[in-house]
């Protein structure tokens, strides 16, 4: 390859650095997200085109592109099927299957590049290695994620007896098998065995971290994994020598392990506990203690105490996602608005099953980005809100991690719908949350409840205003 063509390779490949990059800012906010997709997408373009030109793949004859086009041919359909089927309520488990074939795809890119080395170097075994490990991780503690979220599998909680010493010994032995393979030089079976043994230890032990993780922490998980299975690629660019794999592995890598970070200090939880401790399942019995029975209210008193309302706000959770009820919120609002009530959105980092669930939701519904706001905005406002309406929200306002020590959600900042002068809350029935935590705001003597589908009640509420 000439001078002239490795230099085009390279600006190309830097093109595509800087087209990841502002792609992942503008992903930032809701109103520039598309543009941020797009970026990122033309990005990749230019960045797969390069590396076959740099690889001489175009040039290996029909062989070659016929793999190609069939690959690109079998991606846009799965991809294609996979956006138009799944719902809202679906795109959590979806995206924990793409964060497993993120790491799948690093773990085969890894096992390749060993089936085509002659002989192990150590720089190059190790970060080989490390594609191995962090690959499986990655992929086997997102099926479990997967397995979780849809119910298909692990849907009651999972305990592991010593399952930290466990997951240390299959951590170790995994290093081990790192270690034999990048120093066995040109001796093929200690190579084989090394390489078998990380990549067994490492799968096994994405299994054993992921599955006993409560549904509480879904939302925090989900990101490490996205962040391990960018730190999968980058590592992977490192044993194939490939720049451009490395810097969009280290940018999904970062930006995954800063929302982990943000996803933790949300529900007052640490990256070690997360990885070495569980969210509790059990439940806090203070206010059902009390023998208090929630009230609940018509439709027809609800829209009285709205139509009279100044100021009210909406907390969403996966309620609403179940209910598909967006839209008919995002109407509901309207109303509101039109009869002179201010409207604000609360959302919680950590509402729904996945990081900025509620966000994508409500900007399907074309909600002003100008409404959403987070918890350390709407908390000082709570007060001063004629009506909060919580829907299908549970752990995200719970008091509990205010006032109660026993429970497993003490500490976690929580939106205060409680200091709201009335609270309508919309469930299905009196079930608690994911995190299968007791919820005392359901009994305080300024909360009424709504039951029923929260589309059909708000609805029901949309036509309340209509006929008035």
């Amino acid at each position: 390859m000439t001078d002239i063509m490795n230099a085009v390779i390279t600006v190309l490949y830097m093109i595509s650095a800087v087209l990841f990059i502002r792609g992942i800012k503008l992903l930032g906010k809701a109103d520039t997200a598309r543009k941020g997709n797009s970026l990122s997408a033309w990005g990749m373009l230019i960045a797969v085109v390069t590396v076959l030109v740099e690889k001489e793949v175009i040039d290996s004859g029909l062989m070659g592109y016929g793999l190609i086009v069939l690959a690109v041919v079998i991606g846009a359909v799965i991809g294609a099927i996979w956006a138009k089927k799944v719902e809202m309520t679906g795109m959590p488990q979806l995206v924990a299957l793409f964060n497993g074939f993120g790491g799948l795809s690093s773990l085969l890119v890894a096992l390749t590049q060993y089936v085509n080395t002659a002989e192990a170097k150590a720089f190059e075994g190790i970060t080989l290695g490390l594609t191995i490990a962090i690959g499986a991780i990655a992929f086997t503690g997102s099926i479990v994620a997967w397995g979780k979220l849809s119910g298909k599998m692990f849907k009651k909680s999972v305990a592991i007896p010593a399952k930290n010493a466990l997951n240390a010994v299959l951590a170790v032995a995994g290093l081990a098998g790192i270690l034999v393979y990048a120093f066995s030089g040109a001796n093929a079976s200690m190579g084989m065995i090394g390489i078998i043994l990380v990549t067994a230890t490492y799968l096994i032990l994405g299994f054993t971290m992921v599955v006993t993780i409560g549904g509480g922490d879904m939302p925090v998980i989900i990101s490490l994994l996205n962040a391990f299975s960018g730190l999968a690629a980058a590592f992977a660019g490192l044993a194939i020598a490939n720049s451009v794999l490395v810097v969009s592995g280290c940018l999904v890598g970062t930006s995954g392990l800063i929302l982990t970070l943000i996803m933790c200090k949300a529900m007052n939880r640490t990256l070690y506990s997360l990885l070495f401790g569980s969210f509790g399942a059990s439940s806090s019995k203070k206010g059902a203690a009390s023998g208090k029975e929630p009230k609940s209210m018509s439709v027809e008193d609800a829209y009285l105490i709205l139509e009279a309302a100044s100021s009210v706000v909406f907390i969403p959770g996966y309620g609403m996602a179940v209910a598909q009820a967006q839209h008919s919120v995002k109407e509901l609002a309207d109303k509101l608005e039109e009869n002179g009530a201010e409207v604000n959105f609360a959302i919680h980092p950590v509402a729904g099953r996945m990081p900025g669930h509620m966000n994508v939701l409500l900007a399907e519904a074309n909600v002003p980005y100008e409404q959403l706001k987070t918890a350390d905005e709407m908390n000082p406002q709570m007060a001063n809100t004629d009506v909060a309406i919580v829907i299908g929200a549970n752990d995200v306002v719970n008091p509990s991690a205010l006032e109660d020590e026993s429970s497993p959600l003490y500490g976690m900042p929580i939106i205060n719908a409680f200091e709201a002068r009335t609270v309508f809350v919309l469930k299905r029935g009196k079930g608690t949350g994911f995190s299968g935590v007791e919820n005392p705001l359901f009994t305080n003597d300024n909360t009424v409840m709504l039951y029923g589908d929260a589309k059909q009640t708000v609805s029901s509420l949309v036509s309340e205003f209509d006929d008035a």
